[in-house]
C-alpha cells in the first residue's frame, strides 16, 4: 500500500508546527520554554537566555526589484531582535547565516551587511559569527538572536488574564499597504519602463515596509514605567492573528474596539487608494512589527500617557469569543487573514 500524503497547504505553518511538535520535549533542566513562543527560554542562573530564529527568503519575504539591500539587511536583524522585545528581554547577540548565488558581487554583499551593521548599532547587539553558503535560487538569509531578561519580567504568550487591559504599540497597517504599494509600481514598471515610481507622500508606509524598527523603546518605556506585560506577542502576520495566538494560548477571549486601532494616515489614505479596507489592514497586514501586549487594569495610569501605546480592548473570560466592537455597535468575530 502507498504511503499517504499530506499536503503542507492542509495544515497551514502553525498546524505543521504543532505536528512537528509533538513527541518533543525538553531533557535538559535548564530548557524552560521550547516551541510555541517567540523566543526559546533557557535558565542561566540568575536571569533566563532567550533565543531566536528567522529565515527570510529571496521570492517569498522579499524582492530584490524594490527591496534595498542595505534595508534588507537592516530588516533582517530588526525582526528577529523584535523576537527578544515580544518576550520583555533584552537583545545581545546575532548570528548570520547567507546563502548566496554568484549574481550577487562582493560589494552587494557588503551593502547587505551595512544595513545588518546600522541596525547591530541601533539595537546595542553584536554580530558574532554566521556561516555563509552558494545558493542556486536567489539570496536566503538566517538570522538567529540572543537575549537575555530578568526571570521577574519574562513575558510569554500564554499568561493574558480575563480583565486585562489589551494595548498595542505604534499603528497598525502600514506595512502592508506600503508592500501593495510596492507591488503595484512595480507592475506599471514593467508594463511601462518609462513611468516613474508615484510614491510622493507614502515614504512612512514604504519605510514600514522595507526598513521596520523593532520596538525595544517600548520595552524600556514599559520597565522605566514599572509595568510587567501580563502577556506579549509581536505583530508579525497581523493583529487578527497574533490576537488569536494569544487568546488560544491563554485560555481567554478579547473585545477590540474599531475606534481605538492605531491607523497612521499614509496608511489610511493609501488603503482607500488602493480600495482596501483600512481596518481590514490594520487586523490582517502582518510584518507591522509592533507589541501587542496585556497589562492589569491597575496598571493603566502607568501607560495612559505614553504617546506610542494605544489601549484597543480588553481581555474576557469567553475563550471562544474574540470579538471587533464595530463603529456601528455590532460586535463580529476576527478571524486570522493575515499571513501563513
Amino acid at each position: 500500500m502507498a504511503e499517504s500524503r499530506t499536503e503542507i497547504s492542509n495544515l497551514g505553518e502553525f498546524g505543521l508546527i504543532k505536528r512537528l511538535n509533538e513527541g518533543l520535549k525538553n531533557n535538559l533542566p535548564e530548557s524552560i520554554k521550547g516551541i510555541g513562543d517567540d523566543s526559546a527560554v533557557i535558565d542561566l542562573g540568575t536571569e533566563f537566555g532567550l533565543l531566536s530564529t528567522d529565515i527570510l527568503l529571496e521570492g517569498v519575504h522579499f524582492d530584490l526589484s524594490f527591496f534595498p539591500l542595505k534595508h534588507l539587511g537592516y530588516k533582517a536583524i530588526a525582526i528577529n531582535v523584535s523576537d527578544i522585545a515580544a518576550m520583555n528581554g533584552v537583545p545581545r547577540q546575532v548570528t548570520v547565516g547567507i546563502a548566496l548565488s554568484n549574481r550577487f558581487s562582493v560589494e552587494a554583499v557588503e551593502e547587505l551587511y551595512e544595513g545588518m551593521k546600522a541596525a547591530c548599532k541601533d539595537f546595542n547587539v553584536d554580530l558574532v559569527g554566521g556561516d555563509t553558503s552558494s545558493s542556486l535560487s536567489g539570496l536566503f538569509i538566517s538570522v538567529s538572536v540572543f537575549g537575555r531578561v530578568a526571570k521577574d519580567r519574562i513575558t510569554y504568550r500564554n499568561t493574558a488574564k480575563a480583565g486585562d487591559l489589551l494595548c498595542v504599540s505604534g499603528d497598525l497597517g502600514g506595512a502592508y499597504i506600503g508592500l501593495q504599494l510596492l507591488v503595484r509600481e512595480k507592475q506599471v514598471f514593467l508594463a511601462d519602463p518609462n513611468m516613474q515610481p508615484q510614491l510622493d507622500g507614502k515614504e512612512y508606509v514604504i519605510q514600514r515596509q522595507l526598513r521596520p524598527e523593532a520596538r525595544m523603546d517600548v520595552v524600556y518605556e514599559l520597565a522605566g514605567a514599572g509595568c510587567i506585560p501580563t502577556s506579549m506577542i509581536d505583530v508579525s502576520d497581523g493583529l487578527a492573528s497574533d490576537l488569536l495566538h494569544l487568546c488560544s494560548q491563554s485560555g481567554v477571549g478579547a473585545l477590540v474596539f474599531e475606534d481605538k486601532l492605531p491607523i497612521d494616515e499614509q496608511t489610511y489614505m493609501g488603503a482607500v487608494e488602493l480600495n482596501i479596507g483600512p481596518i481590514t489592514a490594520a487586523l490582517n497586514g502582518g510584518e507591522d512589527y509592533e507589541l501587542l501586549f496585556t497589562v492589569p487594569q491597575s496598571d493603566y495610569d502607568k501607560i495612559k500617557n505614553n504617546p506610542k501605546i494605544s489601549v484597543i480592548g480588553y481581555m474576557t473570560d469567553k475563550k471562544d469569543e474574540v470579538l471587533l466592537h464595530t463603529k456601528g455597535d455590532n460586535r463580529v468575530p476576527i478571524t486570522a487573514q493575515g499571513w501563513n
